[in-house]
């Protein structure tokens, strides 16, 4: 039976380093968003609420008028003149998405010092596409509803995760050259 690796070759091999604190980063989020945040914060209703003030917002730029929200108390919904109104449930707000990405900059090798200023920016960034697939969203209801189902399910979901995957790749560029590794400066403690 093969034995688990140390953490002597944990710290040398930096593939096994990312895949195992990603891992347990992931392990870790998991625990604390469906056991504390979802139950007992208002995060999710936060990140909705914010999604329909940018989607709207980008709308109203666009000269669409927006649906009155039914239930004020209740805000998941927006929509567009003529349509129907598109509710965001909790894993469309993208926080999952967000906590991913956030995951892969702190697992992958790189200074401390960038990752507080490209974590925040991957952040909006993954916000502002979301507010953008959602406003998109409101339009296509509001010419073919039989359309909703598809591009959520697969278009935007390319979109948005490739947005993803160029933060990454981004981020592997920018701040993880052969210079830093070489000389351990894109170690953890960096």
């Amino acid at each position: 039976m093969p034995s688990l690796p140390t953490l002597s070759v944990v710290k040398k091999d930096p593939l096994l380093r990312f895949l195992l604190l990603g891992f347990s980063l992931f392990v870790g989020w998991l625990l604390l968003y469906y056991l504390v945040l979802h139950p007992h914060t208002m995060l999710d209703k936060a990140v909705i609420d914010s999604l329909i003030r940018w989607a709207g917002g980008i709308l109203q730029t666009f000269g669409y008028e927006l649906l009155p929200e039914p239930d004020p108390d209740n805000y998941r919904t927006i929509g567009v003149q003529g349509g129907t109104p598109l509710w965001i449930g909790d894993p469309c707000n993208g926080v999952m998405v967000m906590a991913v990405y956030v995951i892969f900059i702190i697992a992958y090798p790189g200074l401390w010092k960038h990752r507080l200023w490209f974590a925040p920016l991957g952040l909006l960034v993954v916000h502002a596409i979301n507010a953008v697939r959602v406003s998109a969203l409101s339009i296509i209801v509001t010419y073919n509803y039989n359309w909703l189902t598809f591009n959520h399910d697969y278009t935007f979901y390319i979109v948005v995760y490739g947005c993803v995957f160029l933060l990454w790749w981004w981020w592997v560029k920018l701040f993880n050259d052969s210079s830093r590794r070489a000389s351990g400066a894109g170690s953890l403690n960096g």
